[in-house]
């Protein structure tokens, strides 16, 4: 187990009724709010009127950012600090999934960036040593935005979607009430994020990580235990509950403390379709996760461990031939995102290979896969590309 620093200062509300809360999490850091939002879903469930009349009542003044896209790009970063600057802004309140969460932690940032060019922020890092404070109420489970300080902005003028470290929310209320309203697809799409999330971490070469392993393959047990359950019973708050626990803590950082960065092979490819074609990310992530696997496994069969730990642990799968459980466990996995009703090939999404190679080019970015479970090469990448048509 390698050395690991735990440091999370996100306060959560979690819970029916936590909305209340709102006005006390939003106090200590003024009066000027810029409300964040995206395609206006929250005004159809009347969570818009709610908090509209919470923060009426408590005095506060409100600016609003409106249309924030599902894989935000960097023009609504742009608008939102244009917003605060000119209104003044005190705090940021973000109201929506990752997206949202994630434009609003950029905004945060780019207030107070010393520069002209707001990608640059994004792409090199520069100027995010100071934020505006930020809190959150969240509509969908899946990235974690809620409970991490990273972020990923999308400049689809240079085809790129790049994750940034940005700053974490002080606050998020977590309702799953406010999830009862999300689309199957959408549900099963949050839901595959959620288990990316723990994968990129746990295909790891850190064996010693009991606690960490241990929590990772409980989120991906319950994952798929509740998943099913909310796609049928949109309004069962257990389901609901445990899906938005786990989203939190899945990209946490938790279930990887101890462990070695793995690069997240998956992300870095997925942000690609993405960058290039405006897909939803879980989607993406679940048509290329099974792919990743059975080509990682076949190009190293030092990986094979860590397959039957999978097998064993996460689906209970028992027999004395590793390779055939290893296998076995990609199959389930890959019938268990086909039957939450995800495309699971790439042409089910009109992508063909056109831009693969620049694609793989993008990925592997400063040789990003060099150090991962099992490195990836531009070649690789462009190989399990073209096993997801």
């Amino acid at each position: 187990m390698l050395n690991y620093v735990h440091s999370i200062p996100t306060k959560v509300f979690f819970g029916k009724g936590q909305i209340q809360r709102l006005p006390e999490a939003l106090a200590p850091f003024g009066k000027r709010v810029l409300l964040a939002y995206g395609g206006g879903s929250i005004k159809r469930v009347g969570l818009y009127d709610t908090i509209m009349k919470l923060l009426h009542d408590g005095g506060f003044t409100v600016t609003e950012l409106s249309g924030i896209e599902p894989n935000p790009r960097i023009e609504s970063v742009a608008e939102g600090v244009r917003l605060c600057k000119e209104n003044h802004i005190d705090v940021i309140l973000a109201v929506g999934g990752g997206s949202t969460i994630d434009c609003a932690k950029a905004i945060a940032c780019g207030v107070f960036y010393e520069g002209d060019d707001l990608w640059q922020m994004i792409a090199n890092g520069r100027g995010r040593k100071k934020a505006l404070p930020l809190v959150d109420v969240l509509t969908l489970s899946a990235t974690g935005s809620e409970f991490d300080g990273g972020g990923v902005i999308s400049n689809m003028k240079l085809n790129e979607k790049l994750g940034a470290g940005l700053t974490y929310p002080a606050v998020s209320i977590c309702d799953p009430t406010y999830t009862f309203t999300v689309s199957p697809y959408q549900t099963a799409a949050g839901s595959a994020d959620i288990m990316s999330h723990i994968f990129e971490g746990y295909f790891s070469r850190e064996d010693d990580c009991e606690l960490s392993d241990g929590i990772a393959e409980t989120i991906l047990k319950t994952v798929m235990k509740y998943t099913p359950v909310a796609l049928r019973d949109p309004e069962n708050y257990s389901a609901r509950a445990n899906l938005m626990s786990c989203s939190s803590v899945a990209c946490s950082g938790i279930p990887e403390y101890g462990k070695e960065s793995t690069g997240w092979p998956c992300h870095a490819m997925e942000h690609e379709l993405s960058a290039f074609y405006d897909i939803t990310h879980g989607v993406g992530l679940a048509i290329l996760t099974p792919r990743w696997m059975r080509f990682i496994l076949k190009k190293d069969p030092t990986a094979l461990p860590r397959f039957v730990r999978f097998a064993r642990n996460v689906f209970c799968l028992e027999g004395e031939d590793d390779q055939a459980l290893a296998q076995e466990a990609i199959d389930r996995l890959e019938a268990y995102f086909k039957s939450t009703g995800i495309p699971m090939t790439l042409k089910e999404l009109n992508i063909d290979e056109k831009h693969f190679e620049v694609m793989a080019d993008h990925a592997n970015r400063n040789d990003r896969l060099a150090h991962a479970f099992v490195p990836l090469t531009r070649d690789d990448i462009v190989e399990i590309y073209r096993a997801c048509l």
